[in-house]
């Protein structure tokens, strides 16, 4: 399996084991613990899937097996040389080639114009109150790991999260003020009729055809 060909879960397994053997009930506890679910989907069901995947293409093996009681009977698996070159190449590529991941926050402020002004600032407003609670519930993941004297090399994810959610929260307040004191001024009825007729007068230039040069 090349490096690129690695889903987030696979490369959320791969960086688990390269810190020791473990088994997949253990790998979920630890990602749960962590609050890595917000940022790799995971389910045990998925997390299963994906060790089998590694295990498949031997970026991960079985190194044994064990039984608690009456419980069902767990496989302990390690990382491969092949797997952490994998997941050296793929973090690699992640960090230093940003790729189009379509959000759909994005798609909707820029149709944001399609509902009422108040009502949009109304959503924005919400939006924000989540980002500080979100914002809230990081630092105190933060302050627990600060504590606990852990590496900061092992949360800048984190520390990036608090950063991009500050800038978020910057940029939409800033957006409500504007629609507020009217540095950007809504779509009306009136701009809308015009930006109609310029697409009727731009479609009827061209022969009817917007790929058409004039």
């Amino acid at each position: 399996m090349a490096g690129k060909t690695l889903t987030p879960l696979g490369i959320a397994v791969l960086a688990l084991l390269n810190e020791g053997p473990m088994h997949p009930y253990e790998m979920y506890q630890l990602l749960m613990s962590r609050k890595e679910d917000r940022i790799v989907k995971v389910r045990p069901g998925s997390l299963y899937h994906a060790v089998d995947r590694l295990v498949e293409n031997d970026l991960v093996r079985e190194v044994g097996t064990e039984r608690e009681g009456n419980r069902p009977e767990r496989t302990t698996y390690e990382v491969t040389d092949s797997g952490r070159d994998a997941l050296a190449a793929r973090i690699s590529e992640i960090v230093a080639e940003p790729i189009p991941e379509y959000p759909q926050f994005v798609l909707a402020l820029s149709e944001i114009h399609n509902i009422d002004a108040v009502h949009a600032v109304s959503c924005v407003r919400r939006r924000i109150r989540h980002k500080l609670t979100e914002d809230a519930e990081l630092a105190v993941i933060e302050s627990a790991v600060t504590a606990r004297a852990v590496p900061s090399i092992f949360y800048v994810g984190l520390r990036f999260m608090r950063a991009m959610i500050a800038g978020e929260i910057a940029w939409l307040e800033k957006f409500v003020d504007d629609i507020e004191t009217g540095r950007i001024p809504w779509l009306t009825e009136d701009m809308a009729s015009e930006m109609a007729a310029r697409r009727a007068g731009h479609t009827s230039n061209n022969g009817g055809d917007l790929c058409k040069p004039k």
